[in-house]
């Protein structure tokens, strides 16, 4: 690990599933750590893979918790997807997520045939093969196929499930096309986000539970990775990842005085 390069940060990217909060409750010291963090200055972005639901209700859900973060400060994959839409001309799109996901979609058409894109989030246990086989004869068709995430697997209160990143490879794998990933570990999201900060690469950090996405996404990136203990860390997975963090602490609240050092 290589702490020296967490002096003088500027500005730090912090997950939240794992990271901040488990399903409904927050990993102890985060709200406390939050807070700290801003006191010392830093600029200062959640930034989230999830696609269960909407940046309102993320927001709503990081209230409840005691976590204060503003709407500018939430960075969420279908914002960034919608954007990318926007650059790109693609008016009519079909929205493979979870139903309370779309109104971040506000402004495009869903349709079901003659898409100029494919969105694919998170839909759980309602992936199945209709869902698949009709976003595979949409990109088979010329749509573009766009991912909000890429994510393997997650931290449910029942233990690891699969998330959307192997019904994205299926349809990718079945049309012999790549998805545009908009989340992370995309290089694109972390130069969004910083640019959104105006900050360098080497004077920003990423805070994440996942060594591949967050850590080694931010890493490529060259921003400093902070490895938490907490949600999905396992130290199987960081041995099999490659990846090397910055830092690995037990959870968020050791972060401040790491950093201050």
């Amino acid at each position: 690990m290589s702490e020296l390069r967490l002096q003088g940060l500027r500005a730090l990217l912090v997950d939240l599933d794992g990271v901040l909060y488990v399903e409904e409750e927050p990993i102890e010291g985060a709200p406390e750590a939050v807070a700290r963090l801003r006191d010392a200055g830093l600029g200062l972005r959640f930034v989230t893979n999830t696609t269960a639901r909407s940046k309102r209700q993320t927001l709503g859900r990081l209230e409840r918790l005691g976590l204060e973060v503003g709407e500018d400060e939430l960075v969420t994959p279908a914002a960034l997807a919608r954007r990318r839409c926007a650059e790109a001309g693609h008016e009519r799109v079909a929205l493979i997520m979870n139903d309370d996901v779309k109104e971040d979609f506000e402004g495009l058409a869903e349709a079901q045939d003659s898409v100029d894109a494919v969105v694919m989030g998170d839909l759980g246990s309602a992936f199945g093969f209709e869902i698949l086989n009709r976003a595979f004869r949409l990109v088979m068709d010329g749509a573009e196929l766009i991912a909000l995430q890429k994510n393997r697997f997650w931290l449910t209160p029942d233990g690891l499930a699969l998330d959307a990143g192997p019904f994205v490879a299926a349809v990718e794998y079945a049309t012999g096309t790549d998805a545009l990933v908009v989340g992370k570990p995309s290089p694109s999201f972390f130069e969004l986000v910083l640019e959104d900060l105006a900050v360098e690469p080497a004077d920003a950090a990423m805070v994440g539970d996942d060594v591949e996405t967050d850590v080694g996404g931010a890493i490529q990136a060259g921003l400093a990775g902070i490895l938490v203990r907490t949600g999905k860390y396992r130290e199987s997975f960081v041995r099999e990842s490659g990846v090397e963090p910055t830092a690995i602490v037990d959870s968020i609240a050791e972060v401040p005085e790491l950093i201050s050092r």
